[in-house]
């Protein structure tokens, strides 16, 4: 009896110890389990968008492109509103007498301008092959601080390079006249050629530049009756001029024409002085203006011309 009595003992304490270890082998399972789905948890909220290194370099530099378009924007809109506020337009101080004046250029009444000043006039730039000195002139002009009027011909603007250095010229601050699209003597045309030989030109150097010219001057200083009409109808000031020399034997060098354009009789205040697109008149150009404001004259800003 004692002997049935023990074994019943033993085998319960077995199921116990059975139950024991499989109640903690369970428990174990449990715990490997959740922390496995808390690892996966952990993961799938860290790499919710798989973005592979490729995607990243496109990413960035897609956002870089972005970043430098808009900074450019924003560059290009600060210069803008800082150069209409740096912008004034200035009140004409001149104006052109006529020829009982020989065109000198005159302070306006009542404007308070210096009287001391005379204007420099270029003719015959973009005539042919043989004036091409507009631009080493504009050059030379802006080295100086001075400005001048380049009265130009269009027989050579049908080409697009010399339509380039037309528009090179604007942008460097120059006062385009017209001068005929082909220099012929207004007297010798019919009024419809003389309107032509204006209006044609006025219409290039706008199409060019964007400005239609304030001023004009005819070959050789021939003003017919029709051809003034024209030009009033466009609005322009028309000009011949006070003295010039460059074309005179004695003066086809750059030194004599240098000397001349200064010590003449003829300057006084509001001169206006022609000269014209050649080399030895480019090559006496700096003495020129340093010889008349050794005078005591400054070179009128065009701009400031009514």
């Amino acid at each position: 009896m004692k002997r049935i009595i023990t074994l019943s003992l033993l085998s319960a304490l077995a199921l116990v110890s059975a139950g024991c270890a499989q109640e903690e082998a369970m428990n174990e399972n449990n715990e490997t389990e959740e922390g496995e789905e808390t690892e996966l948890n952990n993961n799938e909220d860290n790499s919710e968008v798989p973005v592979s290194d490729e995607g990243n370099d496109e990413n960035n530099e897609v956002n870089n492109e972005v970043n430098d378009e808009q900074a450019a924007n924003e560059s290009e809109e600060e210069n803008n509103n800082a150069a209409e506020e740096a912008y004034q337009p200035e009140e004409p101080l001149y104006e052109v007498a006529g020829a009982e004046s020989n065109f000198i250029v005159r302070p306006i009444e009542g404007s308070g301008a210096d009287e001391e000043v005379v204007l420099l006039t270029i003719d015959d730039s973009f005539l042919s092959a043989n004036f091409q000195y507009a631009l080493e002139m504009a050059e030379i002009l802006q080295e100086h601080d001075a400005n001048a009027i380049f009265f130009i011909n269009g027989q050579l603007l049908s080409s697009e390079e010399e339509q380039d250095r037309l528009r090179e010229l604007h942008e460097m601050g120059a006062e385009i006249g017209n001068h005929t699209m082909h220099h012929h003597n207004l007297s010798e045309l019919s009024e419809e050629e003389q309107r032509e030989e204006i209006v044609q030109l006025n219409d290039i150097i706008e199409e060019v530049t964007g400005e239609r010219p304030r001023f004009f001057r005819a070959p050789y200083g021939v003003n017919p009756e029709y051809t003034q009409q024209v030009v009033e109808e466009e609005g322009m000031q028309w000009m011949n001029w006070t003295y010039g020399y460059d074309w005179e034997p004695d003066y086809l060098e750059a030194e004599p024409l240098a000397e001349i354009m200064v010590e003449t009789p003829l300057l006084g205040n509001g001169a206006n002085l022609l000269i014209h697109d050649r080399e030895h008149t480019k090559d006496a150009l700096a003495d020129i203006i340093t010889g008349l404001r050794d005078k005591g004259y400054e070179i009128v800003d065009p701009a400031l011309i009514k």
